[in-house]
């Protein structure tokens, strides 16, 4: 499995759909990723992003601690197909010698991505099947 690096490149919203789309930029490049996402992950990536620390931590928030006081770290994401129009990824996380592959949407595996600064990454063959050049 081929997997190219991308970085977050915006986040846009389609209002003669009424969805949120994160894009994501191929990191070496022309291609882009756009995927819709939820209000929930778009206000968490935003908040992130912006700098803005809510007074009790958020979900993302609360999942990107716990795998830290345990000891763990993530090292990367990998949206690794598409199956009907639907995303699916992993989060790469390392905990001692281990290397675990969870399961995970692309919003909330970019959100925490973005929490722990860690690299992302799309399969060669979903972005070969979906993505777009720069508009």
């Amino acid at each position: 499995m081929a997997i190219i690096e991308m970085e977050l490149s915006k986040i846009r919203i389609d209002e003669n759909r009424g969805e949120q789309v994160i894009v994501l930029k191929e990191k070496d490049g022309p291609r882009i990723l756009p995927i819709v996402i939820g209000i929930m992950e778009v206000t968490a990536i935003k908040m992130k992003i912006s700098g803005v620390n809510p007074p009790r931590p958020m979900t993302h928030d609360l999942f990107y601690n716990a795998i830290t006081q345990l000891g763990a770290k993530i090292d990367k994401i990998i949206i690794n197909k598409v199956e009907n129009n639907t995303f699916f990824a992993k989060l790469i996380i390392s905990a001692d010698s281990r290397v675990l592959e969870v399961d995970a949407r692309p919003s909330d595996s970019i959100a925490i991505a973005i929490r722990a600064k860690a690299r992302i990454f799309v399969d060669e063959q979903v972005l070969e099947h979906t993505s777009n050049n720069i508009e």
